[in-house]
């Protein structure tokens, strides 16, 4: 009897894929990508190759984080299948490029592509808030840069309230992890005041993470402040790039976060010297002008008095000249009828002569024109 199992040709499909899922659910297979298009705007398809074979890869486009583009040599994680229409292919679930060359070129695309849309521009970078009491960090815990960050924030500043989100910082798991915790802090009600994401030295392949285009986008837009302190100072990763502020290691980060204690306290002892000696130029500016303001006023009135004093003696001579009393002290007299002085008379009319020494009454026997 013959017992060869017997499928329609969609059951056989179902089969192996049942097969395969239950071998392989998840395979990783590293190649040079080729054939690589984009499809309606929604799918991803290329082919993974080496020197003896080729497989088929496809995945959704929004599932795609990383830039990829023929020749770069990437590492694939996906699940096996066969299609429908009877074809081995690969579906991709992760992508990530190996190997400096293209780690660089899948940087460098990524980079053009968010620079296009602005996400590096400085005119949407916050400053850091100046000595936040309240700082959120995510990194890994067991990290020497996160342990270098704590301990040099601590030395330089004590007091602050520091919430941290340990989270993986290299391989397949670490990009959705930083993203879960960058979320998580911005939805908290409270939330810090800025947030530190860490990651001490590695090669490039280990800091790739950080070059993921999901994270980025997501640092982006960070409703907090966000100051990266991944890798050493020559390295350069996309988070860098759209983060508000870049610290070249984790303990650069935690310098340029907080000042140092004594050199705040030292700077505050100098803004209290030059306040002072501020104060103290302005009030000897403002003596030296009450002075000067006082010498012209004193000058001014010696001035006026002089003035006044000659106006004064001026018109005492002008008065004294024209009194009377000095005219009739020269033998003048002064003729006066009923009181006011005259200046004609008429036969008979009696009159009053002032000299300086008498008043002479005195009857007009005649009367001539001068």
């Amino acid at each position: 009897m013959d017992n060869t199992p017997e499928f329609t040709v969609s059951q056989a499909i179902a089969v192996f894929n049942q097969i395969l899922e239950t071998a392989t659910p998840n395979i990783i297979v590293t190649g040079e990508v080729a054939n690589y298009k984009v499809n309606q705007g929604k799918w991803v398809f290329f082919d993974l190759k080496d020197d003896s074979g080729i497989l088929s890869c496809f995945l959704p486009l929004w599932q795609l984080r990383v830039a990829i583009q023929d020749g770069m040599k990437v590492k694939v994680r996906a699940r096996p299948n066969i299609t429908k229409w009877g074809k081995f292919s690969l579906t991709a679930l992760t992508i990530q490029p190996i190997g400096e060359g293209s780690i660089k070129k899948s940087f460098e695309l990524l980079k053009t592509k968010l620079s296009k849309e602005g996400l590096f521009d400085q005119s949407r970078k916050r400053p850091l808030p100046t000595l936040p009491r309240h700082i959120g960090v995510i990194s890994s815990v067991d990290a020497a840069g996160y342990k270098d960050f704590i301990k040099i924030i601590t030395a330089r500043m004590g007091g602050l309230t520091i919430d941290v989100i340990s989270t993986q910082v290299q391989g397949a798991a670490a990009a959705d992890q930083i993203i879960t915790a960058v979320r998580q802090f911005n939805e908290l009600a409270d939330p810090p005041e800025v947030l530190a994401i860490l990651r001490g030295g590695g090669s490039r392949d280990d800091l790739a993470v950080f070059d993921d285009e999901k994270l980025a986008r997501t640092v982006a837009a960070s409703r907090i402040p966000v100051i990266t302190g991944v890798g050493h100072e020559v390295d350069t990763t996309l988070i860098d790039l759209v983060a508000d502020k870049r610290a070249s290691t984790p303990s650069n980060a935690a310098e340029l976060l907080v000042p140092n204690r004594r050199e705040l306290i030292q700077r505050a002892d100098d803004s209290l010297v030059r306040m002072v000696d501020g104060l103290e130029r302005q009030l000897q500016d403002q003596q030296s002008h009450l002075v000067r303001s006082t010498d012209r006023l004193t000058n001014a009135m010696q001035r006026c008095y002089q003035e006044i004093t000659q106006r004064a003696k001026s018109l005492a001579q002008t008065l004294t000249a024209y009194d009377p009393r000095a005219v009739l002290k020269r033998g003048y007299a002064i003729v006066w009828r009923d009181q006011h002085v005259v200046q004609t008379a008429g036969v008979g009319d009696n009159l009053t002569v002032e000299t300086t020494k008498q008043l002479i009454e005195t009857e007009v026997k005649s009367v001539r024109d001068k």
